[in-house]
């Protein structure tokens, strides 16, 4: 292991520990749903200023092969650990604006010190973006821990839902690729492939994501259905996309990895569903 590698293992390892504590501290389910609400969230800030907007860079060293799949891990460290674990914090204990300015200064003093060590960059991106960000990233986290303490139907059932399921996802979906090469996709949208691929599996997971969610909500006379259509769909788009061009198979079993991913989160879908449906109290 690199020194990079150090200090993004740090954070993460006090990301954790954080979030333990939150845990047993709320002594409540909610706390870790709210952790899994705020990944999503992060995930959809990231695929904007990141992927799309290239504002900065990580240096973890984790990932040799290729420099941008090295530097999603670096935003994995912070938009799947670190970020999601302070604002769980602020969200699930209740704290006030003195806390979160607390977090606020702490994140902008790691951005700083990470930018003077040389394991992070920035483009266009400014350290006070981050703190303008944060601002309404935290007080967001204590409006949906409020939420999650009811029963949710309608919009927000399926827009927190849609943020719960994303994470899991969008990390199925690129994870593989980075770490395996098992495709690669070719869209046009950068010159770089690594970058090109980043940003299409963004689009493509979070498209997967809002069909589980219209899926799920859909009342199905033959419940088994849904079951069989999501997978179908999932080989088709596989194979469209591989006609086309924009889908590049390096490995045989890529497709059906895809394939039963698809039935598995659409299982993950309809427990998280029930959970959001039913509520805090009776899930207790």
């Amino acid at each position: 292991m690199e020194y990079n590698s150090y200090w993004y293992l740090g954070l993460g390892i006090l990301s954790i520990l954080l979030l333990i504590y939150v845990y047993k501290k709320s002594r409540s389910p909610r706390s870790l749903l709210l952790f899994i609400v705020i990944i999503g969230l992060g995930y959809m800030i990231e695929t904007v200023i990141y992927i799309f907007g290239h504002s900065y860079q990580y240096y973890p060293n984790f990932i040799d092969h290729d420099p941008f799949y090295d530097s999603n891990m670096g935003a994995i460290a912070s938009n799947a650990l670190a970020l999601p674990a302070a604002a769980t914090f602020i969200g699930a204990l209740r704290k006030n604006w003195l806390w979160i300015l607390f977090f606020i200064s702490l994140f902008a003093g790691i951005e700083w010190t990470f930018l003077k060590l040389n394991i992070y960059s920035h483009n266009w991106w400014e350290i006070g973006y981050t703190a303008l960000g944060l601002l309404f990233f935290f007080p967001l986290a204590r409006i949906c821990y409020q939420l999650l303490s009811q029963p949710l139907k309608g919009f927000l059932h399926s827009l927190l839902l849609f943020l719960i399921v994303g994470p899991f996802s969008g990390s199925l979906h690129i994870m593989p690729i980075m770490f395996f090469t098992i495709r690669y996709y070719e869209f046009g949208l950068f010159d770089q492939q690594s970058q090109d691929t980043t940003a299409f599996s963004a689009i493509f997971y979070l498209t997967a994501s809002l069909f589980y969610v219209w899926i799920v909500k859909r009342h199905w006379t033959v419940k088994w259905l849904k079951y069989v259509i999501t997978p179908l769909l999932m080989y088709t788009a596989n194979v469209i996309l591989q006609k086309v061009g924009i889908l590049h198979s390096l490995v045989w079993w890529d497709t059906w990895y895809y394939v039963i991913v698809s039935i598995c989160l659409l299982r993950l879908t309809v427990t998280f569903s029930k959970h959001l449906s039913i509520g805090p109290q009776k899930n207790a």
